[in-house]
């Protein structure tokens, strides 16, 4: 997969529960918010979209509440084809990952959650894909 076009001018994003500070690296090699729990991630995975970074703040494992990091790669990143390819193609998600750590840059504090009707409609799904043995693919 090649590598995405220069996004240095973009605002990009992490949504987590993980509390972070500026400065902090976000690695790979952690248990996934996604799938099977029994792996370890090989990407760190960020947004262009406040919207894709609120669904990761509020899927992501964990205790405490979700957060949403600005970020900045310190690394090639190129799209995520778990949202793109054939789900939303042309990356209208912003969606990207990268194998090298993202740098925190900022917290965003101002961010609206999706209604309990909407993310209760999305946990669900995701449980059955897990059922499904359907998981992200993190080749």
């Amino acid at each position: 997969m090649a590598a995405t076009d220069d996004l240095s001018s973009q605002r990009l994003y992490h949504g987590t529960k993980a509390d972070l500070m500026p400065g902090d690296l976000i690695e790979p090699g952690h248990p996934p918010n996604f799938g099977k729990q029994d792996r370890r991630t090989t990407y760190v995975y960020l947004t262009g979209t406040l919207n894709a970074a609120v669904w990761g703040a509020e899927l992501a494992l964990g205790e405490g509440p979700g957060r949403i990091y600005t970020v900045e790669p310190t690394g090639p990143i190129t799209d995520d084809p778990n949202l793109t390819d054939k789900k939303f193609p042309g990356n209208p998600t912003k969606s990207y990952r990268s194998r090298e750590p993202l740098r925190v840059t900022g917290e965003c504090t101002d961010w609206q959650g999706h209604s309990p009707e909407v993310l209760k409609a999305m946990k669900d799904n995701l449980e059955r894909l897990k059922r499904l043995g359907v998981g992200p693919n993190d080749d």
